[in-house]
């Protein structure tokens, strides 16, 4: 029973947040929205609502784990399985933009969310402040936006352009969208929350640990499956912005509308704050060396996040069942350490060559 209310809560939130992005995205459009704000906003926190739902039921419900291994789970497997797969299927490209504005923002919020969560809670007025810089970065963005290249904004014109015939009706069928997307979400973060703490309770972890791992995969899959087809169609920097973007989102929306609204705040456990907040901060960082040389996610690199994310994964089930630091200790210096050295030393040395026959 567990397990079907875990699925149906996933399955619900899948096509709750389709129905809302796409209603939305094309709402945007209809009303004069340019598709590249639609791509960079209205896309991002549709992809971030599952998280959203889900942070905001385990909230109200008292599972303040769940609610913070959402978050920082779907921030880390964002990074590590989203873009990892989409750079396999084809390298990524990343825009300047994302190298002087979003990836920057993006490690300032995690830093943020590691700082106001370091006595423990998420407090209100905290959230007030997270949720203000993201009105700040709104701004810049549509500001930004307003003088990009011609090559940018027809590509997210072909992938978020909308054309209807005039009139009521299309309006209607996509405002009908998003309601019934909201209806899908609200429910779907219900089972997926009972199940979650169901099969917590089963298996003898903690709400975290589900948090962190089934719910937080769960939930990355609208990212997942919008980064994987762009990157099918060659559309490689819309991948990579849609992660970026999500991420910015998890934390200066998810996580600030949920201690806004939350009764105590958002708690955060010991384990959380010594391992999974400076995990998350640590794959925040990792992507700029990797976004700012030569500006392209290349297989290998893609392969080396993936790893990270399946190293990551086997680190909290270890201790989740009492293995302790030790085994991830022994993995890193056999698994991790290598790996970066294999990938990153060889990805500078060859852009950097690049960068001065350039000059």
């Amino acid at each position: 029973m567990d397990l079907i209310l875990l699925a149906a809560g996933l399955v619900a939130l899948l096509v709750g947040g389709e129905l809302l992005v796409r209603g939305a995205s094309r709402l945007a459009a209809l009303i004069g929205i340019s598709p590249l704000i639609v791509g960079l906003t209205v896309v991002s926190f549709g992809t971030s609502a599952p998280e959203l739902a889900v942070s905001l039921q385990a909230a109200f419900s008292g599972f303040a784990g769940l609610t913070v291994g959402n978050i920082i789970g779907s921030n880390i497997y964002n990074v590590l399985l989203v873009l990892g797969a989409a750079a396999i299927i084809a390298p990524l490209l990343v825009q300047q933009q994302l190298i002087r504005l979003d990836v920057p923002l993006m490690i300032g919020a995690s830093l943020v969310f590691w700082a106001v969560a370091l006595d423990g809670v998420v407090t209100f007025t905290e959230g007030g402040l997270m949720f203000g810089l993201l009105l700040v970065y709104l701004v810049f963005v549509w500001r930004v936006s307003r003088r990009e290249r011609a090559d940018v904004v027809a590509e997210y014109a072909g992938e978020f352009g909308y054309r209807a015939a005039p009139g009521w009706r299309p309006k209607l069928i996509n405002m009908a969208l998003v309601g019934g997307g909201v209806l899908l979400l609200v429910a779907g973060a219900g089972w997926l929350v009972d199940g979650a703490v169901s099969l917590a309770s089963a298996l003898g972890v903690s709400d975290l640990v589900i948090g962190l791992t089934i719910v937080a995969i769960g939930t990355s899959l609208p990212e997942l499956t919008t980064s994987l087809v762009a990157a099918f169609r060659g559309e490689r920097d819309i991948a990579v912005g849609n992660v970026v973007g999500s991420n910015i989102f998890n934390i200066l929306s998810v996580l600030a509308l949920t201690a806004l609204v939350a009764p105590a705040g958002v708690a955060v456990s010991p384990v959380a704050l010594e391992v999974d907040l400076p995990f998350m901060v640590a794959v925040a960082i990792a992507c700029l060396p990797l976004f700012v040389t030569g500006r392209i996610i290349a297989r290998r690199e893609g392969a080396f996040l993936l790893a990270y994310g399946l190293i990551y994964t086997a680190f909290v089930a270890l201790t989740a069942y009492g293995a302790g630091l030790p085994p991830f200790t022994f993995l890193g210096l056999l698994v991790i350490a290598p790996l970066s050295m294999l990938v990153l030393v060889p990805a500078l040395r060859r852009r950097v060559s690049g960068g001065r026959a350039a000059r």
